[in-house]
């Protein structure tokens, strides 16, 4: 087994980029596993694209408790081997996966029984939801593979192996471009599933991962062990994670409704400013790939030098997230404005788009550096086990100053005056993001 970074003793910048940069790649193929799902499906014809569509604020529920569990579970465990106690760490674990899997299955189920009023109450018409039956009914069965694959990653990245977590969600990503088309139109024996095909393939590349990852966590990390079953001790060890990870959850829970908000304001102003501001997220998501990689190796760094009580050095790699994160953000711009053209051509051949997109990277992305501030120091939060702290930060930006900001930049100034609202908006939250956290960093060098 290759040796893993020294987060408490090792040099600060070269440990987090050698953590980081496997981490960015792992996020760039979980991207591709999307954008194979919506390309194979999208050749079926519309409204077998259409019911996927109408899937995605279900599917991104339980993928944002996920990763709400996977935060918790990085922090409390990484907490723990910063403190040796390796041992504790392994039971702490080997429960929280227990308990993952069974709150699920049960939610999954639950899903499954409600199926078409919850469709139906989003808008679906009696002409997709065949396909949304066809492809819910098997991705909801297999969401538990996907959420015990996401948290197990999540226990390796505590301690401090992100190397691994990137290797296999590139290898699921593969796996699911790979049988998307065999499953979905058919080949020699194979029959063609159409929109279950789909979710057939992920489900596979899911639960492949997932045997590899139990693996990883039994054989190398040492995260996975044989214990007797003890209800009160697996209540008790999970009741632990979720302090941090259940307000990690309802936070990441928040952001499609917030977003759902604003594409309503948005389509005031017709369809053309929706697809501008559609393909204007898609490129945000892209822009602050850096630094959404970067906040996820972060927390394990933090709360291991916490658990050791080097709070100097917590403090320290804090300063230089922020740094990192305004400077790099600062060249990420320079390079939206650079490329606005050749983007905005290779997006849309619509005029009233492409001058809409334009806007949208003329304003938008200055705001992108206070942005990822913002979400980092949430993670610092969470590594530091305030998760009420960092819900706090999801809260005040999402709808104290981004909705109602963009909400009054629209009604004064159109579109233009709504896109310097949400850039006003991450100024102001990263500000008060900051301040929180140095106060709190103060209170714990003085304690």
């Amino acid at each position: 087994m290759a040796a893993q970074p020294d987060l408490l003793t090792g040099a600060i910048r070269p440990t987090l980029v050698r953590m980081t940069v496997p981490m960015m790649l792992g996020i760039v193929s979980l991207m591709l596993f999307n954008l194979a799902d919506v390309y194979f499906v999208g050749q079926l014809g519309i409204e077998p694209l259409a019911a996927l569509g109408f899937t995605f604020p279900v599917s991104f529920s339980i993928v944002s408790l996920a990763i709400g569990f996977g935060i918790g579970t990085s922090a409390t465990l990484a907490r723990l081997i910063g403190a040796g106690r390796q041992q504790e760490a392994g039971a702490v674990a080997t429960d929280n996966l227990v308990m993952t899997a069974l709150v699920v299955v049960v939610i999954s189920l639950l899903a499954l029984m409600g199926l078409e009023p919850v469709f139906r109450l989003m808008g679906a018409g009696s002409n997709l939801l065949p396909f949304i039956d066809s492809y819910m009914s098997v991705w909801l069965l297999g969401a538990v593979f996907l959420v015990v694959n996401m948290v197990g990653n999540s226990a390796m990245r505590a301690s401090g192996d992100t190397r691994t977590p990137a290797k296999l969600m590139a290898l699921s990503s593969a796996l699911n471009l790979m049988l998307d088309p065999l499953l979905i139109f058919g080949a020699g024996p194979v029959p063609a599933m159409g929109i279950q095909g789909a979710a057939i393939a992920s489900v596979i590349a899911w639960g492949l991962t997932t045997l590899m990852v139990l693996h990883v966590l039994y054989h190398r990390a040492r995260l996975l062990v044989v214990q007797p079953i003890r209800p009160r001790r697996i209540v008790r060890h999970w009741s632990q994670v979720m302090k941090i990870g259940l307000p990690a959850a309802l936070s990441n829970m928040m952001t499609p409704v917030a977003g759902a908000v604003m594409t309503g304001l948005v389509a005031v102003h017709g369809p053309e400013a929706v697809a501008a501001f559609g393909v204007g997220n898609r490129l945000e998501s892209i822009s602050l790939l850096v630094c959404l990689a970067f906040s996820m190796t972060l927390p394990p760094f933090i709360s291991q030098n916490f658990g050791a009580g080097q709070v100097e050095r917590v403090s320290k790699v804090y300063l230089g997230a922020v740094r990192f994160a305004l400077g790099w953000q600062l060249l990420v711009y320079g390079g939206l404005l650079l490329g606005s053209d050749f983007l905005v051509s290779l997006f849309t051949g619509d005029d009233r788009v492409r001058e809409l997109l334009g806007l949208w990277l003329l304003l938008v992305p200055v705001g992108f550096g206070c942005q990822a501030v913002t979400f980092l120091t949430a993670s610092a939060f969470n590594a530091l086990h305030q998760p009420l702290r960092a819900m706090r930060i999801s809260v005040t930006r999402l709808f104290i100053f981004y909705v109602p900001l963009g909400w009054l930049g629209s009604v004064f100034a159109g579109l233009e005056g709504m896109f310097a609202g949400l850039v006003l908006a991450n100024v102001l939250i990263a500000v008060m993001a900051f301040y929180w956290m140095q106060r709190h960093l103060a209170r714990l060098q003085s304690a």
